[in-house]
Protein backbone atom coordinates (compact mmCIF):
# COMPACT_ATOMS: atom_id res chain seq x y z
CA UNK A 1 0.00 0.00 0.00
CA UNK A 2 3.02 2.16 0.56
CA UNK A 3 4.55 1.70 -2.39
CA UNK A 4 1.43 2.36 -3.86
CA UNK A 5 1.06 5.78 -2.25
CA UNK A 6 4.99 6.45 -2.88
CA UNK A 7 4.37 5.23 -6.62
CA UNK A 8 1.41 7.63 -6.93
CA UNK A 9 3.09 10.42 -5.47
CA UNK A 10 6.52 10.19 -7.26
CA UNK A 11 3.86 10.61 -10.40
CA UNK A 12 1.67 13.54 -9.33
CA UNK A 13 5.36 15.36 -8.88
CA UNK A 14 6.35 14.17 -12.36
CA UNK A 15 3.54 15.24 -13.85
CA UNK A 16 3.96 18.59 -12.04
CA UNK A 17 7.40 19.11 -13.08
CA UNK A 18 6.40 18.48 -16.83
CA UNK A 19 3.69 20.94 -16.83
CA UNK A 20 5.78 23.76 -15.32
CA UNK A 21 8.25 23.13 -17.84
CA UNK A 22 5.90 23.14 -20.29
CA UNK A 23 4.26 26.25 -19.46
CA UNK A 24 7.59 28.04 -19.57
CA UNK A 25 8.09 26.66 -23.09
CA UNK A 26 5.03 27.90 -24.01
CA UNK A 27 5.72 31.25 -22.49
CA UNK A 28 9.09 30.99 -24.23
CA UNK A 29 7.54 30.45 -27.34
CA UNK A 30 4.49 33.32 -26.82
CA UNK A 31 7.25 36.02 -26.63
CA UNK A 32 9.25 38.04 -28.45
CA UNK A 33 12.35 40.71 -27.81
CA UNK A 34 12.60 42.23 -31.06
CA UNK A 35 15.02 45.08 -29.83
CA UNK A 36 17.22 42.51 -27.47
CA UNK A 37 17.59 40.76 -31.11
CA UNK A 38 18.50 43.99 -32.64
CA UNK A 39 21.22 44.67 -29.62
CA UNK A 40 22.79 41.25 -29.54
CA UNK A 41 23.24 41.01 -33.38
CA UNK A 42 23.92 44.37 -34.01
CA UNK A 43 21.87 44.92 -37.05
CA UNK A 44 18.28 45.40 -37.76
CA UNK A 45 16.44 44.03 -40.51
CA UNK A 46 13.58 45.99 -42.29
CA UNK A 47 11.43 44.37 -44.98
CA UNK A 48 10.02 46.32 -48.00
CA UNK A 49 8.34 45.95 -51.17
CA UNK A 50 9.81 46.46 -54.89
CA UNK A 51 7.18 47.79 -56.33
CA UNK A 52 4.04 49.25 -54.04
CA UNK A 53 4.58 52.79 -55.51
CA UNK A 54 4.12 54.78 -53.71
CA UNK A 55 4.12 53.38 -50.85
CA UNK A 56 7.50 51.13 -50.44
CA UNK A 57 9.37 50.49 -53.97
CA UNK A 58 13.23 51.01 -56.18
CA UNK A 59 13.73 54.04 -57.12
CA UNK A 60 16.13 54.81 -60.04
CA UNK A 61 19.11 54.02 -57.93
CA UNK A 62 17.50 51.13 -56.35
CA UNK A 63 17.08 52.70 -53.19
CA UNK A 64 14.00 52.10 -51.51
CA UNK A 65 11.69 54.79 -50.80
CA UNK A 66 7.58 55.54 -50.41
CA UNK A 67 5.61 57.45 -48.03
CA UNK A 68 5.53 54.01 -45.61
CA UNK A 69 9.63 54.17 -46.34
CA UNK A 70 9.22 57.17 -44.36
CA UNK A 71 7.99 55.97 -41.10
CA UNK A 72 10.62 52.73 -41.98
CA UNK A 73 13.19 55.53 -41.64
CA UNK A 74 11.77 57.16 -38.47
CA UNK A 75 11.22 53.45 -36.67
CA UNK A 76 14.77 52.80 -37.63
CA UNK A 77 16.08 55.85 -35.88
CA UNK A 78 13.94 55.59 -33.08
CA UNK A 79 15.67 51.72 -32.13
CA UNK A 80 19.20 53.28 -32.59
CA UNK A 81 18.33 55.70 -29.95
CA UNK A 82 16.60 54.17 -27.52
CA UNK A 83 19.21 50.87 -27.71
CA UNK A 84 22.00 53.74 -27.66
CA UNK A 85 23.57 52.30 -31.21
CA UNK A 86 24.00 55.20 -33.51
CA UNK A 87 26.13 53.30 -35.46
CA UNK A 88 23.41 50.32 -36.45
CA UNK A 89 23.79 48.28 -39.34
CA UNK A 90 20.73 48.05 -41.58
CA UNK A 91 19.48 46.07 -43.76
CA UNK A 92 16.97 46.35 -46.08
CA UNK A 93 15.38 42.92 -47.66
CA UNK A 94 12.67 42.91 -50.19
CA UNK A 95 9.24 40.76 -49.52
CA UNK A 96 6.35 39.62 -51.29
CA UNK A 97 2.82 39.57 -50.18
CA UNK A 98 2.94 35.83 -50.32
CA UNK A 99 5.83 35.68 -47.99
CA UNK A 100 5.90 38.53 -45.66
CA UNK A 101 4.21 36.71 -42.82
CA UNK A 102 6.36 33.39 -42.69
CA UNK A 103 9.81 35.49 -43.35
CA UNK A 104 8.68 38.05 -40.18
CA UNK A 105 7.38 34.69 -37.83
CA UNK A 106 10.89 33.17 -38.78
CA UNK A 107 12.98 35.91 -37.48
CA UNK A 108 14.26 36.92 -41.00
CA UNK A 109 13.12 40.55 -40.84
CA UNK A 110 12.54 42.54 -38.01
CA UNK A 111 9.68 44.93 -38.95
CA UNK A 112 8.00 45.95 -42.22
CA UNK A 113 6.02 48.98 -43.00
CA UNK A 114 4.84 48.51 -47.03
CA UNK A 115 1.11 48.08 -48.13
CA UNK A 116 0.04 45.18 -45.83
CA UNK A 117 -3.76 45.25 -43.75
CA UNK A 118 -3.90 45.03 -40.88
CA UNK A 119 -7.26 42.51 -40.54
CA UNK A 120 -8.18 39.81 -37.68
CA UNK A 121 -6.94 37.03 -39.63
CA UNK A 122 -3.63 38.46 -40.04
CA UNK A 123 -3.37 39.36 -36.06
CA UNK A 124 -3.83 35.68 -35.80
CA UNK A 125 -0.04 35.56 -37.12
CA UNK A 126 1.37 38.84 -36.57
CA UNK A 127 1.15 42.02 -34.78
CA UNK A 128 0.38 45.65 -36.21
CA UNK A 129 1.76 49.06 -35.14
CA UNK A 130 -0.54 52.31 -35.51
CA UNK A 131 -2.49 52.49 -38.70
CA UNK A 132 -0.23 54.57 -41.17
CA UNK A 133 -2.72 54.41 -44.65
CA UNK A 134 -6.70 53.94 -45.09
CA UNK A 135 -7.84 52.51 -48.40
CA UNK A 136 -10.92 51.62 -50.40
CA UNK A 137 -10.73 48.18 -52.43
CA UNK A 138 -11.73 49.36 -56.12
CA UNK A 139 -10.95 48.75 -59.73
CA UNK A 140 -8.57 49.97 -62.42
CA UNK A 141 -10.26 49.97 -66.10
CA UNK A 142 -9.37 51.08 -69.41
CA UNK A 143 -11.24 55.20 -69.13
CA UNK A 144 -13.96 54.94 -71.47
CA UNK A 145 -14.90 51.11 -71.10
CA UNK A 146 -18.02 49.36 -70.28
CA UNK A 147 -16.85 48.26 -66.30
CA UNK A 148 -18.28 51.05 -64.44
CA UNK A 149 -18.69 49.23 -60.81
CA UNK A 150 -17.95 45.19 -59.80
CA UNK A 151 -21.66 44.12 -61.49
CA UNK A 152 -20.00 45.09 -64.83
CA UNK A 153 -17.50 41.99 -63.94
CA UNK A 154 -19.76 39.01 -64.91
CA UNK A 155 -18.04 36.73 -66.74
CA UNK A 156 -15.39 38.40 -67.56
CA UNK A 157 -11.64 38.32 -66.78
CA UNK A 158 -10.22 40.55 -63.64
CA UNK A 159 -6.72 39.94 -62.26
CA UNK A 160 -5.69 41.11 -58.66
CA UNK A 161 -2.36 40.46 -56.79
CA UNK A 162 -1.84 37.20 -55.48
CA UNK A 163 -1.79 36.81 -51.10
CA UNK A 164 -3.64 40.26 -51.04
CA UNK A 165 -6.75 40.53 -48.76
CA UNK A 166 -8.17 41.88 -52.15
CA UNK A 167 -8.03 38.51 -54.24
CA UNK A 168 -9.68 37.00 -50.96
CA UNK A 169 -12.67 39.52 -51.22
CA UNK A 170 -12.90 39.23 -55.43
CA UNK A 171 -13.69 35.42 -54.67
CA UNK A 172 -15.85 35.79 -52.58
CA UNK A 173 -17.79 37.71 -54.43
CA UNK A 174 -16.86 35.61 -57.47
CA UNK A 175 -18.81 32.92 -55.21
CA UNK A 176 -21.27 34.43 -53.43
CA UNK A 177 -22.99 36.56 -56.63
CA UNK A 178 -22.12 33.44 -58.83
CA UNK A 179 -20.50 36.18 -61.18
CA UNK A 180 -17.91 33.30 -63.07
CA UNK A 181 -15.31 35.42 -63.35
CA UNK A 182 -12.23 34.30 -64.42
CA UNK A 183 -9.56 35.47 -61.34
CA UNK A 184 -5.77 35.78 -62.47
CA UNK A 185 -3.70 35.79 -59.25
CA UNK A 186 -0.45 38.14 -60.57
CA UNK A 187 2.85 38.03 -58.70
CA UNK A 188 3.17 41.37 -57.92
CA UNK A 189 1.10 44.50 -58.44
CA UNK A 190 2.90 45.42 -61.64
CA UNK A 191 2.29 42.49 -63.12
CA UNK A 192 -1.32 42.81 -62.10
CA UNK A 193 -1.36 46.31 -64.11
CA UNK A 194 0.63 44.61 -67.28
CA UNK A 195 -2.01 42.12 -67.39
CA UNK A 196 -4.56 44.63 -67.39
CA UNK A 197 -2.52 46.34 -69.90
CA UNK A 198 -1.93 43.49 -72.22
CA UNK A 199 -5.55 42.78 -72.26
CA UNK A 200 -5.92 40.17 -70.89
CA UNK A 201 -7.67 41.46 -68.04
CA UNK A 202 -10.44 43.65 -68.11
CA UNK A 203 -9.96 45.41 -64.57
CA UNK A 204 -7.51 45.35 -61.66
CA UNK A 205 -8.75 44.67 -58.73
CA UNK A 206 -6.99 46.32 -55.30
CA UNK A 207 -6.02 49.07 -52.98
CA UNK A 208 -7.82 52.32 -54.64
CA UNK A 209 -3.80 53.66 -53.41
CA UNK A 210 -2.07 51.21 -55.23
CA UNK A 211 -3.88 51.36 -58.30
CA UNK A 212 -3.49 55.16 -59.09
CA UNK A 213 -0.09 54.45 -58.25
CA UNK A 214 0.07 52.00 -60.81
CA UNK A 215 -2.24 54.51 -63.13
CA UNK A 216 0.64 57.15 -62.63
CA UNK A 217 3.36 54.46 -63.43
CA UNK A 218 1.43 53.84 -66.72
CA UNK A 219 2.66 54.77 -70.12
CA UNK A 220 -0.73 56.60 -70.98
CA UNK A 221 -2.11 57.19 -67.89
CA UNK A 222 -4.95 59.09 -69.04
CA UNK A 223 -6.05 55.98 -70.70
CA UNK A 224 -6.88 54.54 -67.15
CA UNK A 225 -9.47 54.97 -64.24
CA UNK A 226 -10.11 54.01 -61.26
CA UNK A 227 -13.77 52.95 -60.43
CA UNK A 228 -16.28 50.92 -58.84
CA UNK A 229 -17.84 50.92 -54.82
CA UNK A 230 -15.00 50.07 -52.19
CA UNK A 231 -15.69 46.83 -51.57
CA UNK A 232 -13.59 47.36 -48.18
CA UNK A 233 -12.35 49.97 -46.06
CA UNK A 234 -8.81 48.74 -44.90
CA UNK A 235 -5.77 50.27 -42.80
CA UNK A 236 -2.43 49.49 -43.50
CA UNK A 237 0.15 48.85 -40.63
CA UNK A 238 3.35 48.36 -40.25
CA UNK A 239 4.05 44.42 -39.27
CA UNK A 240 5.81 42.89 -36.70
CA UNK A 241 6.45 39.89 -34.39
CA UNK A 242 3.44 38.96 -32.05
CA UNK A 243 3.98 39.75 -28.71
CA UNK A 244 6.27 42.17 -28.68
CA UNK A 245 4.81 45.35 -26.59
CA UNK A 246 8.34 47.37 -26.15
CA UNK A 247 9.04 46.99 -29.64
CA UNK A 248 4.94 47.93 -30.65
CA UNK A 249 5.56 50.94 -27.92
CA UNK A 250 8.09 52.36 -29.95
CA UNK A 251 6.98 51.68 -33.22
CA UNK A 252 3.20 53.59 -32.27
CA UNK A 253 4.70 56.43 -30.28
CA UNK A 254 7.32 57.02 -33.77
CA UNK A 255 4.32 56.97 -35.96
CA UNK A 256 1.92 59.21 -33.34
CA UNK A 257 4.52 61.72 -33.39
CA UNK A 258 5.13 61.92 -36.92
CA UNK A 259 1.01 61.96 -37.80
CA UNK A 260 0.49 64.41 -34.59
CA UNK A 261 3.44 66.56 -35.56
CA UNK A 262 2.03 67.42 -39.25
CA UNK A 263 5.64 65.12 -40.61
CA UNK A 264 3.18 62.53 -41.77
CA UNK A 265 1.15 65.15 -43.84
CA UNK A 266 4.57 66.09 -45.56
CA UNK A 267 5.12 63.17 -46.46
CA UNK A 268 1.95 62.54 -48.24
CA UNK A 269 1.91 65.72 -50.28
CA UNK A 270 5.25 64.63 -51.28
CA UNK A 271 4.65 61.18 -52.11
CA UNK A 272 0.82 61.65 -53.55
CA UNK A 273 0.48 64.86 -54.87
CA UNK A 274 4.02 66.06 -56.08
CA UNK A 275 6.40 64.66 -59.02
CA UNK A 276 7.62 61.27 -57.58
CA UNK A 277 10.36 58.52 -59.03
CA UNK A 278 11.21 56.90 -60.58
CA UNK A 279 9.19 58.76 -63.90
CA UNK A 280 8.06 62.48 -62.48
CA UNK A 281 4.37 61.17 -61.82
CA UNK A 282 2.27 62.98 -60.38
CA UNK A 283 -0.65 60.58 -58.41
CA UNK A 284 -2.83 63.32 -57.70
CA UNK A 285 -4.22 61.49 -54.84
CA UNK A 286 -5.65 64.05 -52.51
CA UNK A 287 -5.64 63.52 -48.67
CA UNK A 288 -8.66 61.78 -47.62
CA UNK A 289 -11.44 62.22 -44.40
CA UNK A 290 -10.28 58.93 -42.98
CA UNK A 291 -6.53 59.98 -43.35
CA UNK A 292 -7.47 63.56 -41.92
CA UNK A 293 -9.29 61.91 -38.67
CA UNK A 294 -5.93 59.19 -38.45
CA UNK A 295 -3.53 62.18 -38.05
CA UNK A 296 -5.79 63.74 -35.74
CA UNK A 297 -5.86 60.98 -33.69
CA UNK A 298 -3.41 58.03 -34.63
CA UNK A 299 -5.24 54.29 -33.50
CA UNK A 300 -4.23 50.80 -34.61
CA UNK A 301 -7.98 49.63 -35.22
CA UNK A 302 -9.16 47.54 -38.06
CA UNK A 303 -11.05 49.49 -40.76
CA UNK A 304 -14.68 49.02 -40.55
Amino acid sequence: MQMRKLALSMLLIGMSSTMVHAADDQKSEATSDTLQKIKNNGVIVVGHRESSVPFSYYDNAQKVVGYSQDYSNQIVDAVKKQLNMPNLQVKMLPITSQNRIPLLQNGTFDFECGSTTNNAERQQQAAFSNTIFVVGTRLLVKKGGDIKDFKDLAGKPVVVTSGTTSEILLNKLNEKDNMKMRIISAKDHGDSFRTLESGRAVAFMMDDALLAGERAKAKKPDQWEIVGTPQSHEAYGCMLRKNDPAFKKLMDETIAKAQTSGEAAKSYERWFNQPIPPKNMNMNFALSDDMKALFKAPNDQIAK
